[in-house]
C-alpha cells in the first residue's frame, strides 16, 4: 500500500469516527430532552432545540417524530407494557454498566500497550463497547419513548457499524494475522453461538456493495417498525371511556372502574355551564389523576407546583425515574419534599394537598377526588372524534382546564380555564 493510499484511508477512518461520535451526540441530545427537562436549565436547552420540535410537528410527514410510542405519564395499564418498562431500565442500568467496564479495558490497554484486547468480554466478542453502548440506548429510550429518540438511535447503529468495520480494517494493517485469527474466533456484536441462530436474518442478503445499503436499510425497518408495534400495543392497550364529546383517560389503571361515574358528573354540569370551557360543538380528551399527580404539568399548566424544572429535585427524580418505574409515577411533588426535610410524606401530602383537603381522617391513598385535565382535541375535520382517535398523530392536543370531581358522587367541588399551553409553554410533550 502506498502513502498516498495510507493517508487516503487514515483520512477516511478519521471521518467515518467523526460521523459516528456525530451520531452518539445526536441520540445523547435527543434522548437526555427529558433530564434536562426537568432541570433549572430546561429553558435554555428549549431555546435551541424547540424550533427543531416546532418545525417537525407543523407538517403532516413528520409530526410522529415527537410523538411517544410507549407510556410515559400513564402506568402501564397492561402485563406487556410493564414488562417493556421494567425491561427499560434493567437494559438502562445493564449498558452503562458494561460500557464503563468494556472502555476502562480498553484505555487502560491503551495506556499499558497491552496490545489486542481480547480478554474478558473481548473474548468472545470483537466489539462489547458498542453492543452496551446499543444496549444501554435501547434502555433509554423506552424510558424517553419520543419517536425522534428512537430514529437517533437507529443512526447510531448504522455509524458504529461502520465505524466496527473500519476499526477492524485498521487493526488488520497493524496487527496483521493475529487479529485476523483474533476475528475468526469472535463474533462481531454477539457470541458466534448466538450469531449462528441468527444467520437466517441477514443470509438473504447479498455478499457484495449493496450490502452497504441493505444494513442501514433493515436497522432503520426494525427500529422504528418496533417504536410503531409499541405505539399500536399501547393504545390499543389504555382503558379509554367515552360519552358525548368527552373521552376519559385515566393515570392509574385503578381510576378505570371511577370512569363512568367521573363522566357523568362532567357532562351533566357542562350541559348546565358549570363548566364553561366545555362546549357541545368540539371533542375532548380529559385526563383522570390524583389532584397532586406530578406530570400534569405536561398536559397543562395547573400551577408552579408542577413546573418539574423549578423543583430542584433533578438528581431524584431522575434516580426515582430509573430505579422505580411505576412508583415515580405515584409520587408527588411533596414526597420528594418531605424525604429533603426527614418528615412523614403522609402528613406532606395532606398539608400540600391541592384541593386544601388537610384532613387527618382522610388517608390519600383512599381520597375520593381526583383532577381531570382537559384538553380540547382538534383535527382540521370538525368531526367526532373519541377513543384511541384522540391520540391520533394528526391530532392538536390545546389545553382547556380542569376540574376536581368526587368520583363517588360525581360531584365537581372545582372548575377552572387554564392557559393553552402546558408548564413548559409550546414544547410538544407526551400524549400517553
Amino acid at each position: 500500500m502506498t502513502s498516498t493510499q495510507q493517508t487516503g484511508r487514515n483520512n477516511l477512518g478519521f471521518v467515518k469516527k467523526i460521523a459516528a461520535r456525530g451520531g452518539i451526540i445526536a441520540f445523547f441530545i435527543m434522548a437526555f430532552e427529558v433530564m434536562i427537562m426537568i432541570s433549572p436549565f430546561a429553558f435554555f436547552f428549549y431555546s435551541v432545540f424547540n424550533p427543531i420540535f416546532a418545525w417537525l410537528d407543523r407538517y403532516t410527514a413528520t409530526r410522529w417524530l415527537t410523538s411517544f410510542f410507549l407510556p410515559h405519564m400513564v402506568l402501564p395499564p397492561t402485563l406487556p407494557l410493564k414488562a417493556i418498562r421494567i425491561g427499560g431500565s434493567i437494559l438502562f442500568v445493564i449498558g452503562l454498566i458494561g460500557f464503563l467496564i468494556c472502555a476502562l479495558q480498553v484505555y487502560l490497554g491503551k495506556i499499558f500497550k497491552w496490545g489486542i484486547a481480547a480478554k474478558g468480554l473481548y473474548a468472545y466478542i470483537r466489539h462489547p463497547q458498542y453492543l452496551f453502548l446499543g444496549v444501554w440506548g435501547v434502555g433509554l429510550v423506552i424510558l424517553w419513548p419520543r419517536f425522534i429518540v428512537l430514529a437517533t438511535l437507529s443512526l447510531m447503529f448504522i455509524l458504529y457499524y461502520f465505524l466496527a468495520k473500519d476499526e477492524e480494517q485498521r487493526m488488520l494493517d497493524q496487527y496483521g494475522d493475529d487479529y485476523r485469527q483474533y476475528m475468526e474466533g469472535t463474533g462481531m456484536f454477539v457470541p458466534f453461538s448466538v450469531a449462528g441462530k441468527f444467520r437466517f436474518v441477514t443470509r438473504w442478503m447479498p455478499d457484495s456493495a449493496l450490502k452497504n445499503v441493505l444494513i442501514p436499510v433493515s436497522i432503520i425497518a426494525v427500529v422504528l417498525g418496533a417504536g410503531f408495534l409499541c405505539r399500536t400495543l399501547t393504545v390499543h392497550s389504555l382503558p379509554f371511556a367515552t360519552e358525548k364529546n368527552l373521552t376519559l383517560l385515566p393515570i392509574l389503571p385503578e381510576d378505570a372502574k371511577c370512569s363512568a361515574k367521573v363522566l357523568e358528573g362532567i357532562i351533566r354540569d357542562s350541559a348546565l355551564r358549570r363548566v364553561g370551557f366545555i362546549r357541545e360543538d368540539k371533542n375532548y380528551l380529559g385526563y383522570l389523576m390524583p389532584a397532586d399527580y406530578v406530570m400534569q404539568g405536561m398536559i397543562a399548566d395547573t400551577g408552579s407546583r408542577f413546573h418539574l424544572f423549578k423543583q430542584h429535585h433533578t438528581i431524584a427524580m431522575i434516580s426515582d425515574w430509573v430505579l422505580h418505574p411505576f412508583e415515580h409515577l405515584r409520587r408527588p411533588p411533596s414526597a420528594h419534599m418531605a424525604k429533603m426535610h426527614n418528615v412523614d410524606p403522609n402528613i406532606a401530602r395532606r398539608h400540600h394537598c391541592p384541593l386544601g383537603i388537610d384532613d387527618q381522617n382522610i388517608k390519600c391513598g383512599d381520597c375520593p377526588y381526583r383532577r381531570v385535565i382537559i384538553v380540547e382535541i382538534e383535527d382540521g375535520q370538525k368531526s367526532p372524534v373519541s377513543g384511541a382517535d384522540v391520540l391520533g398523530f394528526n391530532m392538536n392536543r390545546i389545553p382547556a382546564g380542569f376540574v376536581d370531581i368526587n368520583t363517588q358522587t360525581g360531584e365537581i367541588i372545582n372548575s377552572k380555564e387554564v392557559q393553552k399551553s402546558t408548564a413548559w409553554k409550546d414544547v410538544p410533550t407526551p400524549a400517553i
